[in-house]
């Protein structure tokens, strides 16, 4: 059996990539999950702290993005499904970037943001294959997706 790798991109702030893996794991779906490196001021500081100090924070911010960048363009190739979170709170220009990247390379994608977020995001949406709310919404996804089984239904093939 095909073990799918999901990568989920987005807001830092609310647990939802942990709903996602606990709504899977429950539903016994062989899945894997990879993002990027969710610890704030381990992805801000990565690249000074390996590679060394910049007295300059555009050029310390540049290292950073550069050594995450490895971890994202690779985890996102090898992705059979990219789920995209936008939360209330932020601006994630990181999660639209990656939604772009992830369109570029055909990955579906599935987006995740509140109602209110529909008309800033159309863009990412159009480019989407399914736009939900919650994380149980895309777990439901998952199901579908990956056992054909769609939650109430009963002599489902």
């Amino acid at each position: 059996m095909k073990t799918w790798n999901i990568y989920l991109s987005g807001e830092i702030h609310t647990n939802w990539r942990e709903e996602i893996a606990a709504g899977a794991k429950a539903a016994g779906l062989p899945v894997s999950f990879a993002s990027a490196v969710t610890h704030h001021e381990a992805s801000d500081d990565c690249g000074v702290a390996i590679l060394g100090e910049e007295p300059n924070k555009f050029w310390h911010d540049h290292k950073g993005a550069q050594v995450n960048a490895i971890r994202t363009r690779t985890l996102l190739a090898d992705a059979d499904i990219v789920v995209v979170r936008f939360g209330e709170k932020y601006k994630q220009w990181n999660a639209a970037f990656d939604a772009g990247a992830a369109s570029a390379l055909g990955k579906p994608m599935i987006i995740m943001h509140q109602a209110e977020h529909a008309h800033a995001l159309k863009e990412v949406d159009a480019a989407a294959l399914a736009v939900t709310e919650t994380s149980q919404q895309v777990v439901e996804i998952l199901k579908y997706v990956i056992n054909g089984e769609l939650t109430g239904y009963t002599d489902q093939a």
